[in-house]
């Protein structure tokens, strides 16, 4: 390490260094004492574990059909009831919970990385602003949904397609937060210091300025999950989603549309698996947003 690069590190210490002991504390007890944040992390918690561990453990097939049981309503034994092919609509929403949130994960990854990156850079560099920012908001023009709908039909049905097209349609959110954040701290005094120092651009942009603009980011990162996890069911029930007979949340509601007089619990049931998740992640990001945004 050169030695500016020492006096700016020594100058612009990170988030964590910079907050200390007693403030980590302090944001921890505010976190575990937060009604909404423990509600909303407890919700996702057990839809996480019910993913993770639900298909090592059932011994249903999601697969399996049966003529027998069609249209069984909820009942002990089915639990969701039966579809009209006599699969366990249960064992089906374990099972597609795996896929759904993996696509979430997938989306929140994506855009977050990219997301970051670009409003990293518009933010600090004036010239890349004009020019990265102009093609957020011609992004941004389209409502997310209606955006990824028309991205996925363009790149047809299939898991990478709905990523790709959820990740593009929540990119430009991600980038403007970040944007925002940067340019907040790109003349704070520690950021002065540290270009007086003789500190490369990009070592101060990803050194210093990023790790002190975290709190946002991870906070919209939650309703992105949150957003994805319900457009991922949108786009399977408008028929551009990971395609049959693979179960997701989007796929089960979207085989009971045609039957939703005689078997509503096909289509209710997953709807209410995916609402209550949505509501965890809701509750989570809210939770967060009370406890690590300053202004609050």
């Amino acid at each position: 390490m050169t030695r500016s690069a020492a006096i700016a590190d020594s100058v612009a210490p990170a988030t964590v260094d910079h907050m200390g002991a007693p403030a980590r504390r302090r944001t921890l007890s505010k976190l575990l004492s937060h009604k909404g944040l423990t509600i909303g992390a407890t919700i996702v918690s057990l839809v996480v574990i019910a993913a993770l561990v639900g298909p090592l453990v059932m011994q249903g097939d999601p697969m399996k059909l049966s003529f027998r049981t069609r249209f069984l309503p909820p009942s002990a034994e089915h639990w969701f009831g039966t579809d009209h092919y006599g699969r366990d609509i249960f064992t089906r929403v374990i099972y597609g919970s795996h896929l759904s949130l993996a696509i979430g994960l997938a989306v929140v990854l994506i855009a977050g990385t990219g997301g970051t990156l670009i409003g990293a850079l518009a933010g600090y560099f004036k010239r890349l602003d004009a020019i990265l920012m102009r093609v957020m908001d011609a992004l941004m023009a389209f409502p997310s949904l209606m955006l990824a709908i028309g991205i996925a039909a363009a790149l047809g049905s299939g898991i990478a397609n709905v990523v790709i097209a959820l990740s593009v349609a929540y990119m430009p959110r991600t980038a403007r937060i970040v944007r925002a954040s940067v340019m907040t701290l790109r003349s704070a005094e520690f950021v002065e210091s540290a270009r007086i120092a003789g500190v490369g651009h990009m070592r101060i942009l990803f050194r210093h300025i990023l790790p002190n603009s975290m709190a946002p980011l991870i906070i919209d990162l939650t309703f992105i999950f949150a957003y994805a996890v319900l457009a991922d069911a949108a786009l399977s029930f408008l028929g551009v989603g990971p395609p049959p007979p693979a179960p997701s949340w989007g796929n089960i509601i979207a085989d009971g549309r045609d039957y939703i007089v005689e078997a509503p619990w096909i289509t209710i049931c997953p709807g209410i698996v995916i609402g209550l998740t949505v509501l965890g992640l809701n509750l989570f990001g809210d939770g967060l947003r009370d406890v690590l945004d300053p202004r609050l």
